[in-house]
């Protein structure tokens, strides 16, 4: 049971996300991590120009992680403690260290795709680098990345103990019937408004 439901969750959202990552590489026109957070600092943060692609991308992401309220693969309630039945002391331990590393790389993602990376907002980095030097600039970078890094860990343990989990039936509602409608909805605006840029808001 555990496995068929990892495997419908998996399918369903995956989906999703590529579709809503498909919409941000038609805005940024670049898979590169640093060309888009290169054009983030230059100009405004990619989750102004995809408010919709940043949402369905965050609950996608939640469902990768299998944080409630997608954790159905653990179903503690429901499949006498999901894989907690065959792990135990360390092995557990590591099982469930492995769910934070997971958190912790999905919110570097989401920072760098959506927040601007290292960017620091509404402050010109050139002037802070002439002020303070190219070391403590480095520094001041890896320290506001960490800083929206623990913000989304933070709204990932936030909404763990918030919102409860779903029902198998809803989840598979949620991952075929809206977000993936959704995701292609806001692929196909997104390339809709981008041909009307280039051609000048004419047909």
């Amino acid at each position: 049971m555990g496995g068929m439901r990892a495997a419908s969750q998996i399918i369903s959202y995956e989906l999703a996300m590529g579709i809503a990552l498909i919409a941000l590489l038609l805005v940024t026109g670049s898979p590169s991590l640093k060309t888009m957070v290169n054009i983030q600092t230059d100009g405004v943060w990619n989750v102004v120009k995809q408010p919709l692609g940043f949402m369905i991308f965050l609950i996608c992401v939640f469902a990768e992680c299998n944080r409630t309220p997608f954790d159905l693969p653990e179903a503690e309630n429901e499949l006498i403690g999901g894989y907690h039945t065959e792990y135990s002391s360390m092995k557990l331990g590591f099982y469930l260290f492995a769910e934070y590393i997971n958190m912790f790389i999905s919110s570097a993602v989401i920072t760098s795709l959506f927040f601007g990376g290292y960017d620091i907002p509404f402050v010109n980095d050139a002037h802070l680098q002439q002020s303070v030097g190219v070391n403590w600039m480095a520094l001041i970078h890896v320290g506001m990345l960490f800083a929206k890094i623990l913000f989304f860990l933070f709204l990932f343990m936030w909404v763990r103990w918030t919102i409860p989990r779903f029902r198998y039936d809803q989840l598979m509602n949620l991952g075929w019937k809206i977000l993936i409608p959704l995701a292609l909805f806001n692929m196909l605006l997104t390339g809709a408004l981008i041909l009307l840029k280039q051609n000048n808001w004419h047909f």
